[in-house]
């Protein structure tokens, strides 16, 4: 008999584990996470997975309860001799450090990968890392999606008269260029300085966006500032409307009020983190059909490359 294939959630991604579950064409496993009065907590297989595919869905933004629940999951389901862990963490917590680039600081995206290969991770399956480079922190497979199968069919029916794409930074550069080739759209540049984390010091503009219909690409909307300063630059410089697609929204501090009040026609993101509150300004995009198909690949051995043609994926519906 071949290994079965059973889906769970942690506690933090419950509602997008469901859509992959239904889009897979299974129920979702039942697993409890005990809690004790101290906030620790423990979390429990209430079925059989020995011997199973144990596929767990949890990312892990703040707080980092998020990430520790997932670690205990891998490790009880190690316990229970699943026969393979799968993580699936539609978004990557700590990826924004990547690198020690300053002084006496963690590589925090290394050290969760090491964490999640001790727990008993065999394989992960992520989407859109700050930093592409952050596979080659684990010694197990890697399936990196990219939200460009999501985000090209919703720029497709926009049917923008004038379009250009932009990247909000310098590091989004490689991202945007690739979907701007898609669309053989023109792409500018907006170059900024930070005094510190979440503080944007000076932006200027590199390219022409006089008429022109600006979609701006990021990985990461934390606290909206860079977007929301970007677009007004942008409008300031002569463009014609403004929207931004980003893949994992954080929406911290007062990032919602700080869409609200931007120029930004839209800010289209997708589920891997749950919104904490409704915007009117706010469109989400599901990836569940994107990772059940990850996930039926995974266990059937077939190819994950070919979901990034954006070809194929339209031809299954996505």
């Amino acid at each position: 008999m071949s290994p079965s294939v059973k889906i769970f959630s942690g506690t933090g991604s419950r509602e997008l584990a469901e859509k992959i579950a239904n889009c897979f064409g299974a129920s979702l496993g039942k697993v409890n996470v005990q809690k004790f009065s101290d906030g620790e907590f423990q979390p429990i297989f209430l079925e059989s997975i020995r011997g199973d595919y144990v596929f767990l869905v949890q990312s892990t933004f703040a707080p980092m309860d998020n990430l520790m629940e997932l670690l205990l999951m891998i490790d009880a389901a190690k316990r229970a001799s699943a026969y393979k862990i799968i993580a699936v963490i539609p978004y990557y917590g700590f990826s924004r450090q990547d690198r020690k680039d300053k002084p006496r600081v963690a590589i925090g995206s290394k050290l969760v990968a090491t964490l999640l290969e001790a727990a008993g991770a065999n394989r992960v399956i992520t989407m859109d890392l700050h930093a592409a480079q952050i596979q080659a922190f684990f010694e197990i497979p890697v399936d990196h999606l990219d939200s460009s199968a999501i985000f090209i069919p919703y720029i497709e029916q926009l049917q923008l008269e004038n379009l250009t794409f932009a990247a909000p930074d310098v590091g989004s550069t490689n991202r945007v260029r690739e979907i701007a080739s898609y669309f053989n759209a023109e792409m500018v540049i907006c170059d900024k300085h930070r005094k510190r984390a979440n503080e944007i010091a000076s932006m200027v503009v590199i390219g022409d966006v006089v008429g022109k219909d600006i979609v701006l690409i990021d990985d990461i909307c934390d606290t909206g500032g860079t977007l929301a300063k970007a677009a007004g630059l942008l409008m300031d410089k002569g463009a014609k409307s403004v929207r931004a697609l980003c893949t994992h929204p954080i929406l911290s501090g007062n990032a919602y009020k700080t869409i609200e009040g931007s120029v930004l026609d839209e800010l289209v993101v997708c589920d891997t983190i749950p919104l904490k509150q409704e915007s009117s300004k706010i469109k989400v995009l599901s990836v569940a059909d994107l990772f059940a198909i990850a996930i039926r690949n995974a266990y059937e051995n077939k190819s994950i490359s070919s979901l990034f043609m954006h070809s194929q994926l339209r031809s299954k519906g996505l």
